[in-house]
């Protein structure tokens, strides 16, 4: 009796989380009346001349193009940063040790929302305000505790007996840890990197806060942008089709590496 009663829960939870995507995408083909006059149904011809519109006019393309180089120099920056703190914490005894973990692990519950102020302040001064480099370099700090709170646990769980056998085979701390552990951390790697590409990609304070600059606009100020304008000119058509460009990026990798996502996180929880 149990197990029907989670299989019913789990498929209304999918509904629930689905159809709000799929009203989307089968919007994102309709004219501005059809939205409006059928909204629950298919669109009689497809306008797949919305996603043109929204690629070219709307600047979604540059928006799209601008999200990409600043999450992906943000995601190097922090699995590389990050998995090299988690190993440090995890794998090495000395002083400060988890002062360094506590207060990485405090910058999770600090909102974000209290640091735009001096943060602003901080990047203008630093000349970073409204650059690629400067929101990355934020970006890569913003999703940092999380990486190593997701890694730590993980690297710990690792077998040190691998590692004390590179060492024997004469191999360095760097070597150990680029050629051993970090393979072996791969499905935790994995997890924790499309959490962070979810987390930034969907940003909005602090690129708004930080990035004044329309040309380098990423795609949440983008959307914001366009949600206005396309608003004003009743072009809902185009503004839908933006949305589903906008989110289709992160929904074609998660469905890509989930196996890997499952995998990642039932080894993590295994250990």
């Amino acid at each position: 009796m149990r197990r029907p009663l989670v299989h019913l829960a789990l498929a209304t939870w999918a509904v629930l989380v689905s159809f709000p995507l799929l009203w989307a995408v089968v919007s994102s083909l309709k004219s501005d009346a059809e939205i409006f006059d059928s909204p629950w149904s298919l669109p009689a011809s497809p306008q797949f001349g919305n996603w043109a519109r929204a690629w070219e006019e709307a600047s979604i393309g540059r928006y799209l193009l601008n999200t990409v180089v600043v999450v992906g120099g943000a995601l190097v920056l922090t699995m590389l940063g990050g998995s090299l703190v988690a190993y440090c914490l995890a794998r090495y005894r000395f002083p400060g040790n988890r002062v360094i973990y506590y207060t990485l692990v405090a910058g999770m519950l600090f909102p974000v929302f209290l640091a735009l102020v001096p943060l602003f302040f901080v990047v203008d001064q630093l000349g970073l305000l409204g650059t690629y480099h400067g929101l990355i370099l934020v970006y890569a700090a913003y999703a940092l505790p999380f990486t190593v709170f997701f890694l730590h646990s993980f690297f710990r769980s690792l077998p040190g007996e691998v590692a004390e056998a590179a060492f024997l085979d004469g191999c360095s701390h760097a070597g150990v840890f680029f050629r051993v552990m970090l393979p072996m951390a791969r499905p935790g790697l994995l997890s924790v990197g499309i959490f962070n590409v979810v987390g930034l990609w969907n940003q909005y304070l602090l690129p708004l806060a930080l990035n004044p600059e329309p040309d380098r606009y990423v795609l949440a100020q983008g959307l914001a942008f366009l949600a206005v304008s396309q608003g004003y000119r009743s072009d809902w058509s185009g503004l839908f089709a933006g949305l589903v460009i906008a989110m289709l990026p992160v929904l074609v990798a998660y469905l890509l590496f989930q196996r890997q996502i499952r995998a990642g996180l039932t080894a993590g929880a295994v250990r």
